[in-house]
C-alpha cells in the first residue's frame, strides 16, 4: 500500500512541476508573436547599421567600441495607446545637454498610459534643429535608470499627427539610448525632473556599458 501511495505522490509531484513550468512560460497570441519578431528584426537591423555604416555613433571615434546593443526581451505588455493632450500654455523650458550646454524646448503636450491600475504621464517636447526645422521628442527616466538602463535616460521617437483625436502608440520596447550613451563626442538632452516615471519600465534598450 505504501509503495502505491509513494508512486502516486511522485506522479503528482512530476505533474505539478511540469504544470508550473508551462504556466510560468509566456504564452502570446499569433499577433503578438508577429509583433515580437518585427521588433527583433528592427533591433538586428540597427546593430547592422551601428556596426558597419558611417551613420553610426561609433564611426570615427576610436574610443567607442561597438558590440551588439543590449535589450530587455520584447514585451507586448509595454505597448499603450493614448491621445495627445496639448498644454494650454506651451511654455519654453530649459533643458541641459550632457556637456552642460543650455537648450530650449517647448513643453508641447503629454500622453497618458495605464499600467497595473496606475496612470502615468509622458511629456512631449518641441525643439528646433540648427537650420530651423521643428521636431518632436519624448525622453524619460524611470526606476531602471542608472541601474539596468542608461543613467541619463532614454528616448522615444514621436511624429505629430494633425488629427487631434489621433491615437498614438506608446511602445516602450522601442525606447532607445541617445548617441551620448555610446560616444563622448555627442551631447544629448537630459530629461527633467518632470520626465521621471515612477515605475520600472523593463522594456526597450538597456545600458550599453
Amino acid at each position: 500500500m505504501m509503495g502505491i501511495v509513494s508512486k502516486f505522490t511522485i506522479y503528482i509531484l512530476i505533474f505539478t512541476s511540469a504544470f508550473l513550468l508551462i504556466s510560468c512560460g509566456k504564452k502570446y497570441s499569433p499577433e503578438h508573436e508577429r509583433y515580437i519578431k518585427s521588433i527583433e528584426k528592427e533591433r538586428a537591423e540597427k546593430d547592422s547599421i551601428f556596426g558597419q555604416t558611417s551613420d553610426s555613433p561609433f564611426a570615427g571615434d576610436s574610443n567607442a567600441k561597438f558590440h551588439r546593443l543590449v535589450y530587455y526581451d520584447v514585451n507586448p505588455g509595454f505597448v499603450f495607446k493614448s491621445r495627445l493632450t496639448e498644454y494650454r500654455n506651451k511654455d519654453t523650458v530649459k533643458v541641459f545637454g550632457t556637456k552642460g550646454e543650455e537648450r530650449k524646448a517647448v513643453k508641447y503636450g503629454y500622453l497618458k498610459f495605464n499600467y497595473s491600475g496606475a496612470y502615468y504621464k509622458l511629456n512631449m517636447y518641441k525643439g528646433f534643429s540648427k537650420n530651423g526645422d521643428e521636431y518632436f521628442s519624448i525622453w524619460f527616466t524611470d526606476n531602471t535608470t542608472g541601474e539596468e538602463t542608461y543613467g541619463v535616460g532614454r528616448y522615444l521617437d514621436f511624429e505629430l499627427n494633425a488629427d487631434p483625436e489621433y491615437e498614438y502608440t506608446i511602445d516602450f520596447n522601442k525606447a532607445y539610448n541617445p548617441y551620448c550613451a555610446y560616444s563622448a563626442r555627442y551631447s544629448c538632452a537630459i530629461p527633467t525632473k518632470e520626465d521621471y516615471i515612477n515605475m520600472a519600465i523593463t522594456a526597450g534598450e538597456k545600458r550599453f556599458h
